[in-house]
């Protein structure tokens, strides 16, 4: 079934292949997908994404191969209009498309930067160690971490949301193979599912935001069909769970300084973004780069007010008596913004960046003109953001909506909405269907495999469907323009 579908996309790619004998009537780039630049810049990119789907059993970092693909890409391009004396047209071309990726990542960095910072202040931790004291049966577990997957992924993003899920299943199941399995995979589609309804839970949703396609409300139209596609699949799982208890394994965690005002000033930064967007028509970057000062301000006013507030610290522990906790007095470190920056994930940053460069340049080339009219010119527009949801479980949901973006074909205001729905919990049909997936498979080796994963994707596509049929349904009065 992979490597069917794999094919079957970029046959889609190469399909309908337009000649190469003139310019386009506007004066924009060359028609080369039937030369041999086009073919050669297909195969390097087919090269480059196999390399991506091997990723766990070449124990390769899926940024290299599509960052030296990106630049084989469009260096081929420049080379031949270099030769055609008109290397204007790719510098213009590829500065565009560094732009799109310049804006998406400098936002995503901040948001990795106080998922970091809420990360180090043990708030993360915090929410654990409650769940884990509660002595929740194996049932309540399972219900509770799906539950908190879905409403915490809009804020903190799918994958940060399921390796935090995850790491309480891995503490309190300790071993129990078929349950953690279980609970991993209904951790991974309530997380996409969740990402599914807000600019801030996946990086597509992100995308759509900052196209302007979907306005930062306008989301929120998709809770019902997200919650949907959670719940149908959770419900048929949740009665092979067992309902025992596990033993309890209590932990103390104790809040680092300033976590809660982080968190504060995580949700401002958020909303100063949206303002930026909404009431200024302004890119939401800015009000996320914005953000980033609040948290500079913020750590500097810790670093300088913390000798004050360890002397209050210590003094009290002195007359507790209490060792231990002077022993970690001792031991605290100031809070260092730079230091979060650099925790973020910057894999998937520069795979981002690989995958838009490469993208951009199979666009410029004319192929996402040719997959276009494929699919947006011969089927329904609901046909194919269905197809293409499924598409992403395969191939990563980054590409496939960029390439849309790209596309940019016309079709209703319901319709954009599916597109990102579907791509948004289609990438659930597998394990390496999404960067939440594919996490889980390295923290929950040998308990959450693709052949665990892949045993319950018919019932997970019951969720799928049910998702798209509530969204049509709901939302119907959206989808008035174009079929």
């Amino acid at each position: 079934m992979k490597k069917t579908q794999f094919w079957l996309f970029f046959a889609i790619l190469l399909s309908g292949i337009i000649s190469f004998d003139s310019w386009a009537a506007s004066g924009g780039p060359l028609p080369l997908t039937s030369s041999w630049v086009g073919y050669f810049c297909i195969v390097i990119f087919v090269l480059a994404y196999s390399l991506v789907m091997l990723e766990e059993k070449l124990h390769m970092r899926k940024s290299k191969p599509v960052l030296v693909a990106a630049g084989v890409i469009w260096a081929a391009i420049g080379a031949f209009y270099v030769s055609q004396g008109v290397p204007e047209a790719t510098e213009h071309a590829f500065r565009h498309n560094l732009l799109e990726f310049s804006e998406l990542m400098l936002f995503l960095l901040v948001a990795m930067t106080y998922i970091n910072a809420l990360e180090e202040r043990r708030i993360f931790d915090a929410l654990r160690a409650w769940m884990i004291q509660k002595g929740f049966s194996y049932r309540n577990l399972f219900w509770i971490t799906g539950f908190l997957s879905f409403f915490i992924s809009p804020i903190a993003d799918n994958l940060t949301t399921a390796l935090l899920m995850c790491a309480v299943v891995m503490k309190v199941a300790q071993g129990d193979r078929a349950f953690i399995n279980l609970s991993c995979i209904n951790i991974v589609i309530a997380a996409n599912a969740g990402g599914a309804f807000s600019p801030f839970g996946d990086i597509t949703t992100l995308m759509v935001w900052q196209a302007g396609m979907v306005q930062f409300n306008e989301f929120f139209v998709l809770f019902i069909p997200a919650l949907v596609n959670f719940l149908v699949p959770a419900l048929i799982m949740s009665y092979f769970v067992e309902n025992k208890h596990p033993s309890s394994v209590y932990e103390s965690v104790e809040l680092k300084r300033g976590a809660l005002r982080i968190l504060t000033l995580f949700l401002l930064t958020v909303a100063t973004a949206v303002m930026c967007h909404s009431l200024l028509h302004l890119p939401p970057v800015l009000g996320m780069m914005m953000g980033l000062g609040y948290l500079q301000f913020f750590g500097y006013f810790l670093r300088m007010t913390l000798p004050g507030s360890l002397a209050r610290k210590r003094a009290l522990a002195e007359r507790e008596g209490d060792q231990e906790r002077l022993e970690k007095l001792g031991s605290v470190v100031p809070f260092d913004v730079f230091s979060k920056v650099s925790r973020a994930e910057w894999d998937t940053l520069l795979f981002f960046y690989g995958i838009v460069m490469c993208v951009g340049g199979l666009g410029f080339l004319g192929y996402l003109g040719v997959m276009s009219e494929f699919l947006y010119g011969q089927w329904s527009a609901t046909s194919a953001n269905v197809l293409l949801g499924i598409i992403s479980a395969v191939i990563d949901n980054i590409p496939v909506m960029f390439a849309v973006l790209s596309m940019n074909p016309e079709m209703s205001h319901g319709h954009w909405l599916l597109i990102t729905l579907t791509a948004g919990v289609g990438g659930s049909l597998l394990s390496i269907g999404s960067a939440a997936g594919v996490a889980l498979m390295g923290q929950a080796r040998g308990y959450y495999t693709f052949m665990g994963h892949l045993k319950w994707s018919p019932i997970i596509a019951l969720g799928y469907v049910a998702s798209v049929l509530v969204h049509l349904w709901l939302n119907a009065g959206s989808f008035e323009v174009f079929g």
